[in-house]
């Protein structure tokens, strides 16, 4: 199977070079038709680091002022694959300034003087598509005080990516890498002299697509909740431009941003914030409230599941648990062993949450992060939920599918007398084990208290002789089990009660307390947390209750009480002291 992924991985790069270079023979576009309106935003802070000359991309710092970025050493592809995808040109862009602009002037005319005929890295159709978009939304800016011999070459440029998209896109993975190659084709056909003949193929491929992995839920197969916020995105601003140019948008294409618009508010944090999820981030800070925004769609989820996560919310408190088996198959090259795991958000402060990907500080911290004992869930016996499958080769980067995940993830969201109540299972740890693990979570109206009960079960006879033969390979010593809550970075905890009790401080000023039952040993150890933007992980503590399965059924009851509230008068602004890498 790897060979033949291997195989097709180089037809595929074979086939996008020979295009790229003969895309270079076409006739160029002269011009704009129309200009859609800027809607990629960058960060200003990030754009005055590039002009200072610090280049961190995909997790890497290179110090280079004043340097020509395609003349530095890539540190990895995923460096190279993020400077080739031109988002920087958002932060720049954000900065505005003479200084701004002539950086962005010398790296584009650097990059259409090294690669623009072709060659080198960045013509696949994915990067294409995301490079064509920032130029088209910068174009007034990238443009200002340039010669006519200049704007030729820009325009030469955008025309043969143009063409490059209109022959490749097909060759992009399904999902938010093909969404993007679409969407530049789309911008491409509808702004450029000479490219109006790609438009409308694009606009139907793109309902097809829509379709084809938009599902009912408003979700998409990996479950990743900041690549739905990326795809809802990019849709509302093929969306805006289409209609601009007064042509209609596919059916199908509409009919995808009012499923996704609900779901992405189910997935939502009380801060804003996207749930962590399955190789996904926050997302970038006002970017959906933008999206949904733009989207115009004022609908929310009904009660149930949303692309597979469940959602409690009340007071000033939301919880995001996953109540769903993990993705499977190539949708599961970044998929974490995630079941039942969940995060807490009180206010604007997360508290509860999961380690993250850390796919930003290379493979080990990657492999780390999608496993169990990385997240806010239950780990037994050193085993995860699901286990990492042999690793293949996906474009230019190894990555390996999920095996032996949870099948049967049942779930029920019901009120309680007191407030909201989720019961969720599922079979992980049956083949290993002979355990189902089931999760209860009780959410107080008012939002100041949850109760939670974790339990290891053997439900049939099969799993009950299992059971025993893990226990006798043990000595009938029982089978070892970590229950975590993972806390953020920006929570003070510490032990309380004479060990009994755990206090947690956020900055709003709120107290809460963690406390349980039972004869599991309570500590608090070091975590970390994995996001994106900085040059190494957090680091952060977790709360551990630890423990060992002895019966057919073992229960786990734990609590989180809000002690000190914030007080009414004061609004919980966020205005944190800059953030430091020590």
């Amino acid at each position: 199977m790897s060979e033949r992924e291997s195989w097709q991985a180089a037809r595929t790069r074979l086939m996008n070079r020979l295009h790229a270079r003969l895309s270079a023979r076409a006739r160029p576009a002269t011009g704009f038709v129309s200009s859609p309106e800027p809607r990629t935003t960058g960060a200003y802070a990030r754009g005055r680091q590039l002009i200072a000359g610090n280049l961190m991309f995909a997790g890497h710092l290179i110090e280079a002022p004043g340097a020509m970025i395609w003349d530095l050493d890539p540190p990895d592809a995923s460096w190279t694959d993020e400077v080739h995808g031109f988002g920087w040109l958002d932060d720049l862009a954000a900065v505005g300034d003479i200084q701004a602009r002539r950086m962005v002037q010398e790296w584009l005319w650097g990059w259409i003087s090294r690669h623009g005929k072709g060659q080198g890295p960045g013509w696949t159709p994915e990067l294409t598509g995301r490079r064509l978009i920032r130029w088209i939304h910068h174009a007034i800016f990238i443009l200002r005080v340039q010669n006519s011999e200049n704007s030729a070459l820009f325009f030469r440029s955008l025309a043969q990516q143009a063409i490059f998209l209109g022959r490749r896109w097909q060759a992009s993975p399904p999902g938010l890498p093909r969404f993007e190659a679409l969407t530049g084709l789309i911008y491409a056909g509808l702004s450029l002299e000479g490219m109006e003949s790609h438009a409308r193929p694009a606009l139907r491929a793109l309902g097809v697509e829509c379709r084809r992995q938009v599902d009912a839920q408003g979700g998409l197969p990996t479950r990743n909740p900041e690549e739905l916020l990326e795809v809802f995105t990019l849709l509302t601003w093929a969306q805006a431009a289409l209609e601009e140019a007064d042509m209609v948008p596919d059916p199908e294409h509409v009919a995808a941003i009012a499923r996704i618009a609900p779901t992405l508010r189910a997935l939502r944090h009380a801060d804003g914030g996207l749930a962590r999820f399955h190789g996904g981030g926050r997302g970038q800070d006002g970017r959906l409230d933008l999206a949904l925004a733009v989207s115009g769609v004022k609908k929310r989820q009904p009660d149930g599941l949303s692309m597979g996560y469940a959602r409690l919310s009340a007071g000033r408190t939301s919880i995001v648990v996953d109540a769903a088996p993990p993705p499977t198959g190539r949708a599961s090259y970044n998929a974490h062993a995630s079941t039942l795991a969940f995060e807490l958000t009180s206010g604007r402060r997360p508290l509860i949450v999961n380690c993250g990907s850390g796919a930003v500080f290379g493979r080990d911290w990657r492999r780390a992060g999608r496993a169990t004992p990385s997240h806010s869930a239950l780990c037994l016996d050193g085993y995860s939920s699901a286990r990492l499958g042999k690793p293949g080769r996906v474009g230019s980067a190894l990555r390996e599918m999920l095996e032996d995940a949870p099948r049967n993830v049942p779930v029920q969201i019901t009120h309680a007398v007191d407030g909201l109540r989720f019961e969720g299972g599922h079979d992980g740890y049956v083949a290993t084990h002979g355990l189902t693990h089931a999760r209860v979570l009780e959410l107080t109206f008012d939002g100041r208290g949850l109760v939670g009960e974790d339990l290891l079960m053997a439900l049939e006879d099969s799993d009950k002789k299992m059971f025993d033969r893990r226990m006798d390979a043990l000595r009938l010593n029982g089978l070892p089990y970590q229950v975590r809550f993972h806390l953020h970075p920006e929570v003070d905890s510490a032990v309380d009660l004479g060990g009994a009790a755990v206090s947690m401080a956020l900055r709003s000023g709120e107290i809460w307390v963690f406390r349980h039952e039972g004869g599991a040993e309570l500590t608090l150890e070091p975590s970390v947390y994995l996001e994106k933007g900085r040059l190494r992980p957090r680091s952060c503590n977790q709360i551990v209750l630890t423990g060992r399965a002895m019966e057919y059924a073992t229960r786990i009851r734990w609590s989180l009480a809000k002690a000190q509230d914030t007080a009414i008068a004061i609004r919980d602004l966020a205005m944190d002291e800059a953030e430091t890498d020590s």
